[in-house]
């Protein structure tokens, strides 16, 4: 963060005359927020653009939900790009493709509000407060989804911003500041740690481990953690993890790491992969310091299950979800179905936590019935909770499998769930 900081024009640390040019910029009118973006996207110097980015990102975080909607709709309609002259300067370059006939068309194919949000980012914070700006249109999207050429401005510059070579693995523990261990409790988004106590039963045991990535110009803000729990045996429930009066096991001898939680920090970089890198360095990291771990699994939630149940009984294909839950031999082969074979238009498998393993090159091993009898685990999915494989010699070949087709790779003992 000190490298960053000295990277800061030298007038910014310095007592430079800040208030004498708000007032060549301003002078004593009161300007919209619409008239700022204009005046931005106007300005040639770096110390006016700071100003009016800072202005903007001010009144921006004073507007109700109606202006944040009104200021989509100006960043959607004002800042488009222009079709007439993207095809015009497409057919010169087919033409005549130049170097300068190439410059002109990729200027014009970006959309002006690209390098509006480039502006905003800008002053000092900038980058969160556009995190948060995104949140804010991911919330407005639900009912205006015409807002999502906005949003592929957005991913496309947090893409760049976020990427893998900026980011910072850091491990969290009992002993990490009392700001970050206070995000781990309000972040956790699988299974809920209650208090401190909890959260210490979490990271102090020495068979339990924690690993967070970092961004430079959010230091202090964990983007998406990982709870890890090394045992003798691949769980098949959640209990055997929480359990509170359950013995550690010996790191030096644990055979199996355990990824029972992985849950993103910020709503506003929804979208934005990462979590994949996580999980790949931390086994890595792990191996490299215990050699006698043998297996990477997960024991995950099935989030969508009990969801495309409830649609299977409206159509008369399953029993009542109630009767199932009660019922493994018949949850299990039902379950194998959702995950094998039912699919989204796309293709892609139903179960949103599925498509994340199986997109890293993750194995779908287990499903076990009566996982999770906590509230949330049966609201969700009956209980049912699912084992993934990470084969650290393999995800790289089963991720391009993947990628190819969508096929889910799986073990036998899934496989033969379903009815011959």
């Amino acid at each position: 963060m000190s490298v960053l900081r000295d990277l800061r024009p030298s007038w910014w640390n310095a007592g430079w005359h800040l208030s004498t040019l708000r007032q060549r910029l301003f002078g004593t009118d009161k300007h919209d927020i619409r008239s700022l973006l204009q005046m931005l996207m106007e300005s040639d110097g770096d110390c006016s653009s700071l100003i009016i980015a800072e202005q903007i990102l001010d009144i921006y975080q004073r507007l109700d939900g109606s202006q944040k909607l009104d200021f989509f709709r100006c960043l959607d309609q004002e800042f488009d790009l222009d079709p007439a002259a993207v095809a015009s300067l497409a057919a010169q370059y087919q033409k005549e493709p130049t170097t300068d006939s190439f410059r002109a068309l990729t200027k014009a194919a970006e959309p002006r509000r690209q390098e509006l949000l480039r502006r905003l980012n800008l002053m000092s914070g900038g980058t969160r407060h556009l995190v948060r700006m995104r949140e804010d249109l991911l919330y407005a999207m639900d009912r205006h989804p015409d807002l999502g050429r906005v949003d592929i401005d957005f991913r496309h510059l947090f893409s760049s911003w976020f990427n893998r070579g900026f980011l910072v693995l850091q491990p969290i523990d009992w002993t990490s500041p009392a700001h970050i261990l206070e995000k781990i409790i309000a972040y956790e988004a699988v299974h809920e740690i209650r208090n401190w106590n909890e959260l210490r039963r979490r990271l102090e045991p020495v068979d339990r481990y924690c690993y967070a990535f970092f961004h430079p110009v959010m230091s202090d803000e964990p983007l998406v953690f990982v709870e890890v729990a090394l045992t003798m045996q691949m769980p098949s429930g959640i209990d055997e993890i929480l359990d509170r009066q359950r013995r550690p096991a010996e790191p030096e001898e644990a055979t199996h790491a355990v990824f029972y939680s992985i849950s993103s920090c910020h709503q506003g970089l929804r979208g934005v992969s990462f979590g994949n890198f996580l999980i790949k360095q931390v086994a890595t990291s792990l191996k490299n310091r215990f050699p006698s771990l043998k297996s990477f699994v997960t024991i995950s939630p099935a989030p969508g299950f009990r969801d495309w149940l409830e649609e299977q009984h409206f159509t008369g294909e399953a029993p009542a979800p109630n009767d199932l839950a009660r019922s493994p031999k018949v949850l299990l082969p039902l379950a194998a179905r959702y995950f094998l074979q039912e699919r989204r238009p796309d293709g892609e498998p139903l179960d949103p936590v599925a498509r994340f393993h199986l997109k890293n090159g993750a194995r779908l091993e287990r499903l076990n019935a009566e996982a999770d009898l906590s509230e949330k685990g049966k609201g969700q999915s009956l209980g049912l909770m699912v084992n993934y494989v990470y084969d650290l010699g393999r995800v790289e070949e089963n991720h391009e499998v993947y990628m190819k087709d969508h096929r889910v790779l799986s073990s036998g003992q899934v496989r033969r769930l379903l009815p011959s």
